[in-house]
């Protein structure tokens, strides 16, 4: 029989044409996503009420004290490049008036003695941890944000980082949170503990170092994503203000933004067309914070130069929709971040994640510190690296980079 005859019945399908959102729709989703985590956060502790109304969800009740100051420190750590850009009529500039009067105040409460929601407890060990990334990100936003305390809560803040020297780091990346807090210290107050400071650094420059940007954590290497998740960003923080005011040691900053642009580059391939990633490692409850280092690289400008940050931009805003888009369904109903990675899935909670923790996903919103009208923002949509190769268009080799 005739293939003419069942052409007869065959239903005539339009070519798929996979049409690229409009650029402004990008950044409208981020800032709606990042409205979505952060708001039941920042607006309870801005109303005293944290402690009363987050949830504790953990495989254990070790991270209880400490959850309430982790929520608002992860929080706080990725929107702050956000926040520094400052209020502007445009209706993101109202949005982020909103976040910035409800960060100062949530600090107010949270360092407040007196206070329901007093959760800045320098307690060893845990509070360390809390405490760095706060300090990270003060000096992410020093404009609209550090500068905007009032001076007895600013001497408060300085109090309580200078208490953390009581708690003595790991030799692993712990050494970095340490070396941070300082860092703040030294923009703030001018002084600091320089052995404190330094000891970190030298420690990940000279001795856990292995080669094409990977650090070892000063421990038997496991594959994850701590590199991007806290090694690569702190230390690029940490250098950029040791080479503001002239230390000797801040020379490293040059090397180490470069093996920063190169983790960069292998963190963007490991993006699927479809916005998932691989699941090595701990601390996969984090979701898309695991790209910290990637949004970063992408703040700071040191993408590779084979890499369009439209790229970037498309390939993150994928990851964001894969994981937060309309289902919702990583967030209870109560708008708090649940468990999981993709969903509820406590069994891949180790015991030092709990609700709190959970709020590191916000690292993937540093770009929003960039401005509307930067070329991250603006450029059309652009395919990135396995988008690329799955879709059978030329790629360029992964090389890696001599020092």
């Amino acid at each position: 029989m005739s293939n003419s005859f069942f052409k007869r019945f065959k239903k005539e399908e339009p070519p798929v044409v996979e049409e690229a959102p409009p650029v402004w729709e990008d950044r409208i989703f981020w800032v709606s996503t990042l409205q979505k985590i952060a708001f039941p956060v920042l607006n309870n502790l801005a109303k005293g009420a944290l402690r009363k109304n987050m949830p504790y969800e953990s495989n254990s009740d070790e991270g209880k004290k400490f959850a309430y100051f982790s929520a608002f420190a992860r929080v706080f750590n990725g929107i702050a490049p956000w926040l520094d850009l400052g209020a502007d009529s445009s209706e993101e500039g109202r949005i982020r008036e909103k976040y910035i009067y409800l960060t100062l105040k949530a600090i107010t409460n949270s360092i407040n003695p007196n206070g329901n929601d007093y959760i800045f407890i320098v307690e060893p060990k845990q509070s360390l941890v809390d405490v760095a990334l706060f300090a990270q990100g003060l000096l992410r936003s020093k404009n609209e944000i550090w500068l905007n305390l009032p001076m007895d809560i600013q001497a408060r803040i300085i109090r309580e980082l200078k208490n953390t020297r009581i708690i003595a780091p790991y030799e692993n990346h712990w050494l970095l949170y340490t070396a941070i807090i300082e860092a703040a210290l030294l923009e703030f107050t001018g002084e600091c503990d320089k052995q404190r400071l330094v000891y970190g650094v030298s420690k990940f420059r000279d001795d856990f170092y292995l080669g094409d940007a990977v650090y070892s954590d000063g421990e038997e290497f496991d594959v994850g994503y701590y590199n991007s998740l806290i090694i690569h960003p702190m230390l690029n923080d940490i250098l950029a203000v040791m080479r503001k005011y002239g230390l000797q040691d801040g020379e490293f900053l040059d090397v180490q933004l470069m093996r920063s642009s190169r983790l960069a580059s292998q963190l963007e391939r490991v993006i699927s067309p479809e916005g998932s990633y691989p699941l090595l490692g701990k601390s996969l409850a984090y979701r898309c914070g695991v790209f910290h280092l990637l949004s970063q690289a992408a703040l700071l400008k040191i993408l590779p130069r084979n890499i369009n940050p439209a790229q970037v931009r498309s390939a993150l805003t994928k990851v964001l929709r894969t994981q937060f888009g309309n289902d919702n369904n990583n967030l209870n109903s109560d708008g708090w971040l649940i468990v999981g990675l993709n969903g509820s899935q406590s069994d891949i909670g180790e015991k030092d994640i709990n609700t709190g923790t959970l709020y590191f996903c916000c690292a993937i919103f540093l770009p929003l510190g960039l401005s509307y009208n930067d070329m991250f923002w603006t450029a059309p949509f652009a395919e990135w690296s396995s988008l690329k190769a799955w879709n059978g268009h030329q790629l360029q080799q992964d090389q890696s980079i001599n020092f």
